[in-house]
């Protein structure tokens, strides 16, 4: 589990094919640390699982699905990732419940300047925009950001100048792809509630009927 406070941007040192996984290794400090081996790092957003580190740097493996998934395969060395531990029982809680697994990418539409702010306008697909709510929770690349504008094609965060300064997303520009992960209680809520509503007989016309 992780919360969407990104401890430093690393940088790719190499990223290797091997058919439909790759292997990544990144160049850090502060999240190299107290590192063992199996530790889990989000890498903009993905949870990673280490398999080799030094002082320098760190060394996890990716799988077809998460290539699919997310943003990852377009990496190249020399790229900046977000980077962020797994969540301390020591740590403050400052952003939201984000557990590495990405829903989807979004492509960065338009960026816009308000005030101290900047504004990022992502499109995403149906089943990503379903569980994006106005004022609701979501990490783009592994960041914890609040959802301040919704339509049935895209979403918009404002970014204040220390979360620009602190990630990755000083250097994203109109048309980038960019990691989305739906915050988890949404998804949770809806498939515990999927078997009583297919049951109810409660439905729009229903309720029509009886003056709601």
């Amino acid at each position: 589990m992780f919360t969407g406070i990104i401890e430093e941007t690393g940088k790719v040192k190499s990223i290797s094919r091997s058919g439909p996984s790759a292997r990544l290794t990144v160049e850090a400090s502060v999240v190299l640390e107290d590192i063992s081996p199996g530790d889990s790092i989000a890498v903009n957003g993905v949870c990673l699982t280490v398999t080799d580190f030094s002082e320098k740097f760190f060394t996890a493996d990716i799988m077809h699905e998460t290539l699919d998934r997310s943003s990852l395969g377009i990496l190249a060395p020399g790229s900046s990732v977000n980077l962020e531990r797994a969540m301390s029982m020591e740590r403050r809680f400052g952003g939201h419940i984000v557990s590495g697994h990405i829903d989807g990418t979004g492509k960065i539409t338009r960026t816009e300047k308000d005030g101290n702010a900047l504004w990022y306008t992502i499109s995403a697909e149906p089943h990503i925009l379903r569980y994006i709510i106005e004022k609701g929770s979501v990490a783009l690349d592994g960041i914890s950001l609040t959802v301040a504008a919704v339509t049935d094609r895209d979403f918009s965060v404002s970014v204040i100048p220390h979360t620009m300064a602190e990630t990755t997303l000083s250097g994203k520009a109109q048309g980038d792809i960019i990691n989305i992960e739906n915050d988890c209680v949404g998804k949770y809520v809806e498939k515990l509630l999927q078997p009583y509503r297919e049951a109810s007989d409660i439905t729009r016309d229903f309720l029509i009927q009886h003056g709601f």
